[in-house]
């Protein structure tokens, strides 16, 4: 009889340990700014920081741009006051700087190091903070596709998460003995990263792809990414949701959600989700 890979299960005392080690880490740090988007990782920091520190010597940072799904934008606010934490929204303007636009495989570097220095210019001296965190966590730090990575590294940008030794599935059990109502929230990447490298990033394109993602959630898929190919939307999904893209009356929804923002044609992609489709193949042949 075959046997299945095996699972780390967690045990609440690594659970607790992990968090114990980012909360020591964050000591002495506040007043703390939290590079915050709502996601998972920026979460857990975030409810870590605030029993660290108080909730009076942390301030949650939200970029704005159009970027970031209005959504996505919601939700964060709604994640922070479950924390109990002040959240600041600063706009950034990573989408006028050609470097981010011409969309290489560094273009999170630009997005990243306009997002710091909107933080140093209007945040750090009208907060008296002290020091900036964001939710780097271990297993990003050993992937070769994160330059806003580098941008941190410029700006001295603290990583607990990533010091702490606490990977992605840490990161997510402590969400889950927090209570957090995001501790099983799909992973939430960019607009942006749904264009393919070395074609402009622009506005109408972030719209495109914003509200065909919006429409596929209200039509109970839970999770998608719409790759912009021109006149071609590439959905991804679940793969257990694939065969329900094909249903009679569904179908007819998705194409119609397509097209009536732009698209020429719907595509599904059999493979499912692919975290980082575009940049690691970029990366990974750069290192060959």
């Amino acid at each position: 009889m075959g046997h299945g890979p095996t699972l780390n299960i967690l045990t609440p005392g690594q659970i607790e340990a992990g968090a114990q080690r980012v909360r020591a880490l964050m000591a002495g740090t506040g007043p703390l700014g939290v590079a915050y988007s709502g996601g998972i990782d920026s979460t857990v920091l975030l409810a870590l920081a605030v029993r660290a520190l108080g909730a009076d010597d942390v301030v949650a940072i939200l970029g704005i741009s159009p970027s970031l799904a209005a959504d996505e934008r919601t939700a964060a606010h709604e994640v922070a006051d479950v924390i109990g934490a002040r959240v600041v929204e600063v706009h950034t303007h990573e989408g006028e700087n050609p470097d981010y636009q011409r969309n290489d495989v560094d273009r999170c570097f630009f997005c990243k190091d306009e997002l710091f220095n909107r933080i140093s210019d209007e945040v750090v001296a009208e907060y008296g903070l002290v020091s900036v965190a964001y939710g780097e966590n271990a297993d990003d730090a050993k992937r070769p596709d994160r330059p806003g990575a580098q941008a941190a590294t410029n700006h001295r940008v603290l990583r607990p998460l990533a010091e702490a030794g606490v990977d992605k599935a840490m990161v997510r059990a402590i969400a889950r003995s927090l209570g957090l109502p995001n501790a099983d929230k799909p992973a939430a990447p960019c607009l942006a990263s749904r264009i393919p490298h070395h074609q402009e990033v622009t506005p109408g394109k972030l719209g495109q792809i914003e509200t065909v993602e919006a429409g596929l959630r209200r039509l109970g898929f839970a999770d998608s990414r719409v790759r912009h190919h021109g006149e071609i939307a590439r959905l991804e999904l679940l793969v257990e949701d694939i065969p329900r893209a094909a249903e009679p009356g569904l179908r007819e929804q998705i194409q119609a959600l397509v097209t009536g923002v732009g698209f020429t044609f719907a595509a599904v992609d059999l493979k499912g989700i692919q975290s980082g489709a575009f940049t690691m193949a970029l990366v990974e042949g750069r290192g060959a």
